[in-house]
């Protein structure tokens, strides 16, 4: 570990990256504890306690803790991956987004800013939604949460929560430019892990207490370490298409040839499908708890974590998510046409449509043993961890964001630190030419 950051201090880029990523995630970890005025801080904390082990507890914990504390990073993130979903699932229906969607880097930028646009659309509609919900609630002893309630509460509090997404929006950008690693998953990513020891205190208080047994204690510790095996072995899991290329000669030299791999990973996705299927459950279930309407109470009550109807709703999404992200990033088509034109082939398929299909179908089938295995390690852990009363962190949504998102950023270092050492090699070969 000693060698690894000594190697990584001899690189001034990737120090001045790190550097950026770490500020702009403390200036995140800030903003939550900056709370929201016109709100009674206990009666909301009291509130929260009451809701205890519904869906709110998941909430919180892909905001960091903001929404419990109701600061103005509340909304977290959530309404820009949500606007990225809305964004992604009509580039497949409207042409203009398709369009744009083929047109490089000039595309990607004008879909960035309607997913910009939208995202402020979004925080809006889930801020006021919200306000109008807190002015209804009150606390365990009946004491109102909003201390002044009206438009002016509601106004102040819309542009506060809206704008706090907007400025999450930007440094989840900047970390992603400018930084190392995706800013909106480190983001999520270090909201769970800044609730975790307090995950861990909760967890010995319960076994202090008698609530929970020194046993079960060990088992999901136990079940904790084996889940993250898992998420290490599955994300490295790929099945390597044999690719033949053909010889070339060239004047008098014989170039090419040989048989190369086409690498297709078992979760081509990461962990995009469970952050996306949790969005969509997660915050109109939380909006649903803030409104004083029976209806609405039924269905937040409904969508908890250890029911059938969350758990069905959370598998259905994230399958659909896996086969619809990895739809969008891989093209078997493209793949086969660029094969077809540098001459390679697959052993015993034909170039052209054939090789397109049979990559489809590979594909297709890894990315269903892939989508199980997301839906697996998202909901039976979770589901297994609410039986024994623990704290809701220790379930396997945040385990594989947390190590997804660990494992991502490390492949990024990583791969900072060898175009380095390309660099140097290059470097040295031309002061040796030289002399």
């Amino acid at each position: 570990m000693a060698g690894l950051a000594a190697d990584i201090g001899k690189v001034p880029e990737l120090n001045r990256r790190i550097l950026i990523t770490l500020v702009a995630l403390a200036v995140f970890r800030i903003g939550v504890f900056i709370p929201t005025p016109g709100v009674d801080a206990e009666a909301l904390a009291g509130f929260f306690k009451a809701s205890s082990g519904t869906l709110l507890d998941f909430a919180t914990m892909f905001t960091g803790g903001a929404l419990e504390r109701f600061s103005v990073f509340s909304l977290g993130i959530m309404p820009y991956i949500s606007a990225s979903i809305i964004l992604q699932l009509l580039t497949s229906v409207v042409p203009h987004l398709e369009k744009l969607s083929k047109e490089g880097e000039s595309g990607r930028k004008t879909i960035t800013q309607y997913t910009r646009y939208l995202t402020i659309v979004l925080a809006i509609v889930q801020g006021t939604m919200i306000a109008v919900g807190l002015e209804s609630m009150s606390g365990p002893a009946g004491e109102s949460i909003v201390v002044h309630a009206g438009w002016g509460f509601r106004i102040f509090t819309v542009i506060t929560l809206t704008s706090g997404t907007a400025f999450l929006m930007w440094l989840g950008e900047q970390i992603t430019e400018r930084g190392i690693g995706n800013g909106i998953s480190l983001i999520i990513f270090v909201g769970i892990v800044a609730n975790m020891p307090a995950a861990v205190y909760h967890a010995i208080q319960l076994v202090r207490a008698g609530e929970m047994s020194i046993f079960t204690l060990f088992f999901l510790a136990a079940l904790m370490v084996a889940v993250v095996a898992c998420i290490v072995f599955m994300e490295m899991a790929m099945r390597k298409i044999p690719i033949q290329y053909p010889k070339r000669v060239v004047g008098r030299k014989v170039l090419g040839g040989g048989v190369q791999h086409l690498p297709l990973k078992l979760n081509s996705a990461g962990v995009i499908p469970p952050i996306f299927a949790s969005s969509i459950i997660v915050f109109p279930a939380t909006i649903a708890g803030f409104i004083a309407i029976p209806f609405m109470k039924t269905v937040a009550a409904s969508l908890r974590p250890d029911g059938i109807l969350y758990n069905v709703l959370y598998v259905a999404f994230i399958i659909f998510f896996t086969f619809f992200y990895t739809a969008v990033q891989f093209n078997p088509k493209e793949v086969a046409e660029n094969l077809k034109k540098n001459g390679g082939y697959v052993p015993g398929i034909r170039p052209g449509a054939n090789t397109a299909d049979y990559i489809d179908t590979v594909l297709v089938r890894l990315t269903l043993w892939g989508a199980l295995y997301l839906a697996i390690v998202c909901v039976l852990p979770s589901f297994l961890v609410v039986q024994f009363n623990a704290p809701f962190y220790f379930g396997g949504t945040a385990l594989l964001i947390v190590v997804g998102v660990a494992m991502d950023t490390a492949q990024q270092i990583e791969s900072h630190m060898l175009a380095r050492s390309y660099e140097g090699l290059l470097k040295k070969g031309k002061i040796k030419g030289r002399f």
